[in-house]
């Protein structure tokens, strides 16, 4: 049992409109993989299963897929002119609807090219009250929540490689809320998934960037 909630917890989200699950909870996945892509989106295509694919304009779901790629919040009225916006931004965007079931209802795979060429693959679910979770970075599942400051590491499966990252933070007075592990196969490449109670700042990251074979993005928390 809970110790504690938040006033979030019990009244939802404060959001433009009408659904925390498919406006808030769609903008906030459409944001978390710009962040993970690390670059301004040129490019995308937006897979939506289930009722995300059934509500896609009703709920404004479509608009707040491509508001949260370019950046707008949940809460933002620009929300609701978000294909205006992009269009002048010069993104490219278009929309698949899939009948594949999946394990949520609400679930959307992205598939984004980035301004610097860069290519990822990102899939996630709205899971609701506007909470989220992302399960898919390219071939391999994870899970991220963004509701902490979050380090994602993609880094070459090896001995010491988690020892170096923890060094770093436990020496900058950044405390480890929880870390997962993924890895597509021994010796391969892999995702550390940190998330932090305090802020990471750049001197911090610049050293876990200048680890060997390790690539890192650091999003502040989201919500």
């Amino acid at each position: 049992m809970r110790e504690s909630y938040s006033i979030f917890d019990i009244t939802g989200p404060i959001i433009i409109g009408p659904s925390s699950s498919h406006t808030a909870g769609a903008c906030r996945l459409a944001n978390a993989a710009r962040a993970i892509l690390g670059h301004k989106v040129a490019r995308a295509v937006i897979h939506v299963y289930g009722s995300f694919a059934e509500t896609l304009s009703g709920h404004g779901t479509d608009k707040a897929l491509v508001g949260g790629l370019i950046g707008i919040g949940p809460d933002d009225e620009r929300l609701m002119d978000a294909f205006d916006i992009a269009e002048k931004s010069g993104l490219d965007f278009r929309f698949e609807t899939e009948d594949e079931v999946t394990a949520s209802a609400n679930m959307v795979l992205f598939e984004l090219v980035g301004a610097d060429g860069l290519s990822m693959s990102i899939r996630g679910a709205s899971i609701g009250g506007g909470n989220i979770m992302i399960d898919q970075i390219d071939a391999t599942f994870l899970q991220i929540s963004m509701k902490y400051n979050t380090l994602i590491v993609d880094h070459l499966d090896k001995a010491g490689a988690v020892l170096g990252v923890a060094e770093i933070l436990a020496g900058h007075h950044i405390n480890i809320a929880s870390m997962n592990l993924y890895r597509q196969g021994k010796h391969g490449r892999a995702y550390m998934i940190l998330e932090t109670d305090e802020e990471i700042g750049e001197d911090a990251q610049k050293k876990i960037k200048a680890l060997l074979d390790m690539q890192s993005i650091y999003i502040k928390k989201l919500y």
